[in-house]
């Protein structure tokens, strides 16, 4: 196992350099001083979760560093995603397209690397570009026509990673943010006198599943109360997609893996927990401070005599300390590479952009995970700094998608965009009033059905105050919100006949969406939903009826 040393770092960051790029040989570069781009990625780190965006989670929870970003420059407050989950969102980021086109339409696809992304036309225009951390689209990046990368092997492991380069294969000690962060750094340094511009993709596994904090932050938030949503104990009335996936933080997360919970008190042992490498790849120093912070609380839960109700809470808190604790190193990597840019004079001319993946449910519907078109995992957050060019404090409230990150770096970069692009350019929108003809309508379409936590596959329509869905396959059903009235959709309004003139609307709004972005997958708007609805309810009646489920209750 190699250290996390400086040495450690110089070697891994050896046998991540490719051969000579463009860049580097001096093809296709260009003499006007064009910006260095940084783009920052996490995985399932919900909007809600940073304090720029004002929730209570960040005023318990603060994040400064990523607060810095958007006091700098824009913040982003209606940023959404086409599909909400991993994979299929940074394929689209890197092709500018929706799911159905880049061909990446759910998680355990291989993505093409031969196809055109924006930071290979970088690349080929005189940029040196870098990128460390998750990749989760193959096995590497490579033909990918990124320079320089080192990443973690598919979702990663927080502690003592696996770390693919050009060169091979090692594990890592040390923490996966801070490996992250170090690897970037120490290639930022050794770039930093190039002449050429730079743009370096930082993406972190944090704070995906199964949320572990760095040693230092293990117990920052215990002892902190989190308020409950109020739709924790969410009974899903009038909407069976949501009433049947297996995302319930107290009915399926498990209890040794994801919440760390033991047996019983004085005991050690983890209660359920089928993926055992996160914590046998451990160091012994390491499980025994992880777990030994834990243990005074597992002790105390496992002493209390709790009603379901009162265990269920104990969850939610167990979950959102660790799920906080995860993203304060996060936090404190954004930090450490501002302060680096700072420092050496490079931040005037540097974008500087950080996201997620997508956005998360921190107990809303009683839920963690993502996928749904719910509010809390279609929001992602985005702030962007560029001195000189997007005024500090800048607010941002038409509707963006991360389908426009590809156009935006190629706009700043003074590349010309590309028919097969469907985003647009977010300088258009951070300089003042965005043009007449920016998208009012957001569109979105989940594919990945059968499979983990048995979200149905569905496809919709946000268009300011309403949202219209509609879910298919063996659950075949719309739902439509008005998100003034109800902000947390509990209230599936779709047979209410006085909404029936806005629903017809915005079907004929997804009628055109949907050409619009040549997207053919699923039922077309038209088709008459079947009676596979009321098949899956009767399913779920008679399983009620048995007392016996059939989810996983782990």
């Amino acid at each position: 196992m190699m250290r996390g040393s400086a040495f450690g770092f110089a070697w891994i960051l050896a046998l991540a350099t490719a051969a000579p790029s463009a860049a580097q040989s001096g093809e296709g570069s260009t003499k006007a001083e064009r910006p260095n781009i940084v783009f920052i990625m996490t995985d399932d780190h919900a909007q809600t979760a940073i304090s720029a965006y004002g929730t209570e989670i960040g005023r318990l929870a603060p994040t400064p560093n990523i607060d810095r970003i958007a006091q700098n420059g824009a913040l982003f407050e209606n940023s959404y995603v086409t599909n909400s989950l991993c994979g299929p969102s940074r394929a689209t980021m890197l092709t500018g397209q929706f799911s159905h086109m880049h061909g990446f339409t759910r998680n355990g696809q291989r993505f093409d690397n031969g196809q055109w992304n924006w930071v290979r036309a970088l690349g080929q225009s005189g940029y040196r570009t870098a990128l460390f951390g998750k990749w989760h689209l193959n096995y590497s990046p490579e033909g990918a026509g990124i320079d320089d990368w080192a990443v973690l092997d598919d979702q990663g492991k927080y502690y003592n990673p696996d770390i693919i380069t050009p060169g091979g294969r090692n594990v890592v000690e040390g923490y996966a943010t801070d490996i992250v962060t170090d690897l970037s750094i120490d290639w930022l340094e050794e770039n930093a006198r190039s002449d050429e511009p730079f743009a370096i993709l930082i993406h972190h596994k944090a704070p995906h599943r199964n949320f572990m904090p760095a040693l230092r932050h293990v117990q920052k938030y215990i002892g902190t109360e989190f308020p409950v949503p109020t739709n924790y104990f969410d009974h899903y009335d009038g909407r069976p997609a949501a009433a049947d996936q297996e995302m319930s933080i107290y009915e399926h997360m498990y209890e040794g893996h994801d919440l760390k919970m033991t047996l019983e008190e004085g005991s050690s042992e983890l209660r359920f927990n089928p993926w055992t490498d996160d914590f046998k790849r451990m160091t012994p120093e390491q499980r025994a401070t992880y777990f030994g912070a834990l243990q005074p609380e597992n002790d105390a839960m496992n002493a209390a005599e709790m009603s379901d109700r009162e265990m269920a809470i104990w969850k939610y808190q167990r979950y959102m300390h660790e799920y906080l604790g995860t993203v304060a190193a996060v936090d404190e990597s954004v930090g450490r590479v501002l302060d680096w840019l700072e420092a050496t004079g490079k931040a005037d001319n540097t974008i500087v952009v950080y996201t997620s993946d997508q956005g998360f449910y921190l107990g809303e519907h009683g839920w963690f995970d993502k996928r749904f078109m719910y509010e809390e995992s279609l929001r992602t957050p985005l702030v962007m700094q560029y001195p000189g060019h997007i005024a500090p404090g800048t607010r941002v409230s038409v509707p963006v998608q991360n389908v426009d990150y590809a156009p935006t770096f190629l706009d700043y970069a003074g590349l010309p965009d590309r028919a097969t692009i469907q985003g647009r350019s977010l300088r258009d929108v951070t300089g003042g009033s965005p043009p007449r003809d920016w998208r009012e309508d957001v569109y979105y379409h989940y594919y990945e059905y059968p499979g983990f936590h048995a979200v149905r596959a569905h496809y919709g329509v946000k268009s300011g105050r309403y949202k219209l869905m509609r879910f298919y396959g063996d659950i075949n059903q719309w739902e439509f919100y008005d998100l003034q009235t109800d902000p947390s959709e509990m209230d599936n309004r779709i047979d209410d006949p006085s909404v029936q003139p806005i629903v017809r609307g915005l079907k004929e709004k997804l009628k055109d969406l949907r050409a619009r972005y040549r997207d053919g997958d699923g039922p077309a708007v038209d088709d008459p939903v079947t009676m596979a609805s009321a098949i899956a309810k009767g399913r779920r009646d008679a399983d009620a009826a048995a007392g016996s489920g059939h989810h996983d209750h782990h």
